[in-house]
Formats: structure tokens, sequence, C-alpha cells
């Protein structure tokens, strides 16, 4: 007799070659079985069956309805021989235990093969172990239980433990050297994992090692893609690390394609072609080399926004009437005009970029650039030599022929791009020194910077043109949650949908959150989660997930404070209302005014506060939450940046 958890929840008898299915019945037996099976020779108390079986308000008689399962139970488990092996299921007061010998669950099974392997210690040996420990997967786990949060909690862990498993059956590939077996094995893991950023990384890495660096860098772009449009956040460390080892190393040889007999070394290595193949065959810019297409993939669920196209448009490209491009209306680069879209974090500065330079295409025939200069991501920002090396490679050059230091980078990329018609994208700037050296120059670029500062630096050295990026309005919110939920959803309860969007503060993020946490719960109405963001004490954390969103944005923003700017918007958060002018902020921080005016200044400047008027500064709910700290562990830092 065997237990299945990994995959539909059954149990088995007879030999493996000719195993027989026990009929279990409902779907609410097998369910009751699976949590006895995931706490095996532990009692399981009847309260947390019934938390497990029902999702909603159990039923008056849901003691009973447990008890005739397992009974139920009982005389299937006996009728198959259950007694002979030594399992038992037995009642302890008003729990349950289901005594088994050890080694009939597949699921302890696969956690003695996994933790039996030495991926790098005894890599031949971990490689039978874990793809022993992998076949004992027949699909989703815990398949055929009930629909609750207890299920999808325990499926979500045994989904983790295979996952660890398959990154680590990668790495004992990747010691005998077989890379391509490790990119296999990867591979459909990181299809159905696409924001498993460590995964991710293992791909890129193992493709690179088999000399597909195009195909490892094109894995990072479309992960930062994703992540910025499911989370709102950038790629951390570990993705960025393993891209910018590629970047840094260049091409490789082609490297452990199959491997020896004996698993270990390389197999005829040959020197991979100095640019990949997907840039040698692109078509060739205006001043020479292919055409770079660095843009992320259009943002999901984008709309309205019609204005601030517009704005952008006009801001960007000199009006040509007898002339047009892609459908576009018409228009070229203005004289390397620089764009500069600011506001407070989360308003969806970066979607509007990307949506632009999609829609604006035809107007640059010689490439678009893009690049996250990771600002405000909470770690390093990026450094221009880094940024110069991926618009280089991207523009044909060939990496061993990418100068080392970043005044001579700068210098091939203004003459390379001198000649083009091309969008560069800076996306995500922390300063205005942070985005010179990154400037094209050429007279028919045009550049778009996005900021939570208002960079009034390249405002005044650089003529760059500002445009401000305020929230939705209460129409465009609304329509962003049918968008995301389906109108019929929101339709039910307009009043409801309208209070979300206050709630959010019109926040693109803040709704994305909100109706992730919607989609995550079908059976509710939005007036469910309304009335739960109401409570201040909750609102940011229902607003983010697993450290993505409002608040993390929002910690981001703060991180870039001096420790004396974070100490003044904590007090502002806790002292005043929503609005306060300079004489009121000193007195609440017991600081002189000159000193206070310039801090004001300063959190307008990065979007913390609002100048609404002349000595009038206003703050948001959601920052006003975040200074106060709203009971999620989230809030301006004591200390922060020294000035």
């Amino acid at each position: 007799m065997r237990f299945s958890l990994l995959g539909p929840v059954a149990v088995t008898t007879g030999p493996p070659a000719a195993a027989v299915e026990v009929p279990l019945g409902a779907a609410k037996r097998r369910s009751v079985l699976a949590m006895l099976l995931l706490r095996p020779n532990s009692t399981v108390s009847m309260e947390q069956l019934i938390a497990s079986l029902w999702e909603e308000e159990p039923p008056a008689h849901a003691k009973t309805v447990i008890q005739g399962h397992v009974s139920r139970l009982r005389a299937v488990l006996a009728e198959h021989g259950a007694g002979e092996l030594g399992v038992e299921l037995t009642t302890h007061g008003s729990a349950y235990l289901l005594r088994l010998p050890e080694g009939l669950v597949d699921a302890q099974r696969f956690d003695h093969l996994v933790s039996s392997a030495q991926p790098e210690g005894a890599p031949a040996d971990a490689v039978q172990l874990l793809s022993q420990a992998l076949g004992l997967w027949h699909g989703p786990a815990l398949t055929g239980t009930v629909a609750s949060p207890p299920f999808a909690a325990a499926a979500h862990a045994l989904e983790e433990r295979r996952l660890t498993a398959v990154e680590a059956l990668a790495r004992a590939y990747g010691a005998l050297g077989e890379h391509d077996r490790a990119a296999g094995v990867l591979h459909p893991a990181a299809l159905a994992q696409p924001l498993r950023e460590g995964l991710i990384a293992d791909l890129m890495l193992a493709l690179y090692r088999t000399g597909r660096q195009s195909d490892a860098i094109a894995w990072f772009h479309r992960t930062r893609e994703l992540l910025a449009d499911d989370l709102g956040v950038d790629p951390g460390e570990r993705l960025t690390g393993a891209y910018q080892e590629i970047l840094r190393a260049g091409p490789v040889p082609d490297s452990g394609r199959g491997g020896g007999a004996d698993g270990g070394g390389q197999a005829g290595a040959q020197p991979a072609p100095t640019a990949p193949a997907h840039q040698a065959a692109a078509p060739a810019a205006a001043g020479g080399g292919p055409v770079p297409e660095l843009l992320p993939r259009p943002p999901a669920g984008f709309l309205g926004r019609t204005e601030e196209l517009a704005e952008l448009a006009r801001l960007t490209l000199a009006a040509e009437p007898d002339r047009g491009y892609g459908g576009a209306p018409g228009g070229f680069p203005s004289e390397g005009g620089i764009t500069l879209v600011t506001g407070p974090a989360g308003v969806g500065k970066t979607g509007l970029a990307v949506y632009w330079g999609h829609a604006y295409a035809g107007a640059f025939p010689d490439g678009r650039l893009f690049a996250d200069l990771r600002g405000f991501s909470g770690g390093e920002e990026a450094a221009p030599l880094e940024v110069l090396r991926e618009f280089l490679f991207a523009m044909g050059t060939p990496a061993d022929q990418i100068p080392s230091s970043p005044q001579a980078a700068s210098a091939l990329y203004r003459s390379l791009v001198a000649r083009r018609r091309l969008l560069v994208v800076l996306d995500n700037a922390r300063s205005s020194a942070q985005v010179r050296p990154l400037l094209p120059g050429g007279p028919h670029c045009a550049t778009l910077v996005t900021s939570r500062s208002r960079l009034d630096g390249l405002i005044a050295t650089d003529a760059a043109r500002p445009m401000r990026l305020h929230a939705l309005g209460p129409e465009e919110g609304i329509s962003l949650l049918g968008a995301l939920l389906g109108p019929e959803r929101v339709a039910e309860d307009p009043t409801a949908a309208q209070e979300l969007v206050t709630l959010c503060d019109g926040l693109p993020l803040a709704l994305r959150a909100a109706s992730a946490q919607l989609m995550a719960r079908p059976r509710w109405r939005l007036a469910r989660l309304a009335t739960a963001l109401r409570d201040e004490r909750r609102r940011l954390a229902l607003l983010s997930a697993e450290d993505a969103g409002v608040a993390a944005a929002l910690r981001n923003s703060v991180a870039r404070l001096s420790a004396d700017d974070a100490a003044l918007l904590r007090t502002l958060g806790t002292g005043f209302a929503r609005e306060v002018n300079t004489a009121e902020a000193a007195a609440l921080s017991g600081a002189d005014p000159d000193l206070i005016q310039d801090a004001l200044d300063r959190l307008a400047e990065m979007h913390l506060l609002d100048e609404e008027a002349t000595n009038r500064y206003v703050m948001s709910d959601l920052v006003k939450l975040f200074a106060q700290g709203d009971g999620s562990g989230d809030g301006p830092p004591a200390g922060g940046r020294p000035h």
C-alpha cells in the first residue's frame, strides 16, 4: 500500500507495475486523508480539519461530516489490508492520528532521496537520486483536495521542495560539465515559475555556458519585464548578478555539451561567434550595425493616460506633417531631446514610458534602448559602465571590443548613435549625474528618463522637458480594476470600486495589488476588500505581496533620504492631518524653520509630499500610513543615509 501526495491524492495497492487505486470517494474525504498524510504519526485536531475543509463559514454539522469521512476511510483502508502493513487510523479525543510505517508516503520518500543527494560533492550519485525523487511527481501536489488556504499553503510548500530539487539536479549536471542537461532541467520549471529569480538565474548561466549567450540575456529581460508588470519590483541581486556576470565575461566556448563518458570535462569546445546570432541577422541601422531592441514588452492591462501619452509625444517629437512612421502620428525625434517623467512611487512612470515607446516605434527606425538604472530599487544603482556595455553590445559591438573605462565606453556609444533615429529610455533614475553619461547626444535621438525625484539638475543643465505624472482619476481607476478583474465583477458593486480607487490613492501599483487580492479570492465582493482596507493598520499590508507593492516601493524611496529627512517624514506622518506649512512643521519637529523649509522641499522633490500651493505641503494617505508605521513593520527607518 502506497500513499500519494505529489500529484493526485491517492492510495494504491499491489506491485508498482500493476498498482490498483483504492476508491476514496468525495473530495472532502480525500482532503481529510491528505491532511492526515501531511502530518503522519501526529495528531490532527478537529479544528484543523474543519478549517481545511471549508473556506467559508463551516456548517453547523461540520464535525459530524468529518466523523463520517474518517469512519469511511477506516473501512476502506481495512478492506485493502492496511492493518497487516501497520497502517492504523485512530481517534485521540477530538483529534485523529494516522499511524504509518516509514516510506509509504511519496512525499517522505522524496524528502529522503533529496536529502541524500550531494550535488557538488558527489554529482553523479546526486543525478541518480534527484532524478528518482523528481520521478515521484505526477502533477501538481494535492490534486483533488478542496480549494482552501491551508491546502493551498501545503501544496505551495511541496512545490517549493520540488523546485529546490530541480535546482539541485541542475547544479549536479553543471558540476559534471553537462550544462545542456542543466538547462534542459531548468527550462520547463522556468516557464512554469517565471518569477522565481534564482531559478531563472541558474538557467541563464547554464545557457551561457553552452554558448547560448543571447538566449541567456533574453531570459533576463523577459523576467525583468514580468517582475515590473506583475509585482512592481526590480530584479534582485541573484538575477542581476547572473546578468552582470554574463555581460562581463562576453561570449564563451561551447562548453560541456554532453561531457565525456565519465561525465566530466569539455567536449570539443569551439569559440562562439563574437555577437549573438539574433543580432548578426538583425537589419542594419542608419549608422551601421544591427537595430537594437531592448524595450520591454508593453505593460499588461495598460489603459487610459490619453492626455499624458499625447503630452509625451509633444515633448519628445518635433512635428513634421509630411512624414509619419508605423501608423503613429507624424513626427520625428526632436533635436537630441530629453523628456523627464517624474512622479511618486507606484504611479506608473515605467509603464507609461514603455507603452509610449511601443506606440511610437515607427518614429525610431534605428532602434530602442532601455536600461533600468535601479535608482530606487533598494540595492545598488546601475553603474554607467554596466549600462553602456549593454547598449554597445546590443548595437553589435563585440564584447571584447567594449572599452573598460566609462569615459571611453561613453565616447564610443555617442559615436555609434550620432546619426541614428534612436529612442533611449533610462528608467528609475536616482540623480542627474547618473543619467548624463548615458545621454546619446545625437541630433535625431530622443531620451525618456523616469524618476521619483524631480531631477532639477537635468532640467537646468541639459534642457530636459519635465512632465509630472499624477495618480489616476476615479474613472480611469475603475477602468483599470475592470481590465484586471473583468468588467462584470466591477459592475456588481460600482460604489465599492470607487472606494477602492480612493483607498488606493489612485496609484496603479496599489490598484494592481488590490486586484491581486481579489483574484486570489474569487468569492469576495469588492465591498469586502474595501471594508478590510478601511482599517488603516492593515491597508499597506493588504496592498503588498511578498515584499512587493506600495510599502516596498515607499521603503525604497525613503531609503534614499538622509536620516534627518526620514525623521521629519515620520514626524509629519504622525503629527498632522494632511496639510502642513513650514511654521507648523518646524513647531512639530522643534527645528529651525529655514532648515525645515529645505527639508520640506527635498521631500517634495522626492514626491513624498506635494506642494499644492505656496508653502502648503500635502501628504497622501498611503505615504502618511507608511510614515506612521501601519502595524506591518513598515515605516521610515530610524536613520537613513547621512547628509
